[in-house]
């Protein structure tokens, strides 16, 4: 049979899901689904404003205040979340984790002092687990913030500051799925934890201490002294040394140049593998010219304490491989390459 006879198929969904039956695929408009889900979460966040008053204010307080940690807990769906805010919590300088409520009734209550602050997050503000917990929380002193849709709820009853993340709707047709909630859950949280910072006058620098395996750690922390060469490595050559002889030194240590230094060690210049091709240019007799009379006596350098960010970024504006490195007094310290910078993982 050829193919022009072949009968029609439709193209159906696959697997079936729960007993549902199989439909064509092309009957469902999955775009329109999906513009729908973001027009409910994004009504969702922008009801937040609104509600950002008093409980906002007494929370960020309790927060910064806290000589413990906070403490962020929650079950399902809202623990996922919570897991994010700890994160994002600790990371932007408000000592923060996660835990499980579950778990907390089995032992790891042990990891809450009096000191600490809890932030329990419920919809309902009466999830089992939450509510377990809540007379422990409150007979050993320790500070509640509720994240919930109801006040009157007993997370809301006991807690010191409420914070609202109600939703008119869920994005769920079902209104099952914990969708729109969440999401104004997880804003609401970033907008306490970027609070915070803000409070505590939280730097880029103190941002790096916390990411020190990361790019932005790398690049926020990692100084020039960090990774340039230093004593032997240096190539020098004292001035009156033959061209082909400092050709040699510069070929011998791989920065394709060499800095020229007198007796008493003090920094002259440097000649580099671009000299060479200006000096071939000129005329100039490399078999019996001295480096010392073509050298670059300003040549470009950089402090030893300098972020290698800056330095990659030096090198780039005046596109040069190396620079020199000199302490406080314009002492040679030591060379950076450009691929000890990329190499170290600042981008």
């Amino acid at each position: 049979m050829s193919w022009a006879m072949a009968p029609a198929v439709s193209i159906m969904c696959h697997p079936p899901v729960y007993g549902c039956p199989l439909r064509p695929m092309t009957e469902f408009d999955f775009i329109a689904s999906g513009l729908r889900t973001i027009d409910i979460e994004a009504a969702a966040v922008s009801a937040l404003s609104k509600r950002l008053n008093g409980d906002f204010n007494r929370a960020c307080q309790l927060i910064l205040n806290c000589s413990g940690r906070t403490i962020v807990t929650g079950m399902g769906k809202s623990g996922h979340v919570g897991k994010k805010i700890a994160a994002t919590l600790a990371s932007t300088g408000s000592p923060a984790f996660f835990v499980h409520p579950g778990e907390a009734s089995h032992g790891d209550l042990g990891m809450i002092t009096r000191e600490d602050v809890v932030i329990a997050i419920s919809y309902s503000g009466s999830s089992a687990e939450i509510v377990t917990l809540l007379p422990l929380l409150k007979r050993l002193g320790i500070t509640l913030i509720a994240m919930t849709a109801h006040r009157d709820s007993p997370l809301g009853e006991m807690a010191n500051a409420i914070l609202d993340i109600s939703v008119a709707k869920e994005a769920c047709p079902l209104a099952l799925a914990p969708t729109a909630s969440t999401t104004a859950t997880l804003v609401l949280g970033d907008a306490l934890a970027i609070a915070l910072l803000e409070a505590r006058g939280f730097t880029a620098e103190d941002f790096a201490f916390s990411h020190p395996g990361g790019a932005l750690g790398r690049k926020l922390l990692l100084r020039v002294s960090d990774v340039m060469h230093t004593g032997e490595a240096i190539p020098r050559v004292s001035p009156d040394t033959p061209l082909l002889q400092a050709l040699m030194v510069m070929s011998e240590k791989g920065f394709g140049m060499t800095t020229v230094q007198n007796e008493q060690g003090q920094l002259l210049g440097i000649y580099t593998d671009g000299d060479l091709r200006r000096s071939i240019d000129k005329g100039v007799n490399i078999h019996s010219a001295k480096v010392g009379e073509l050298i670059n006596t300003n040549p470009r350098s950089i402090r030893d304490n300098t972020l290698a960010a800056e330095a990659l970024q030096l090198m780039e504006q005046h596109r040069v491989n190396v620079l020199l490195v000199t302490d406080e007094t314009g002492a040679l310290k030591g060379v950076i390459k450009i691929n000890d910078i990329l190499r170290a993982g600042v981008i």
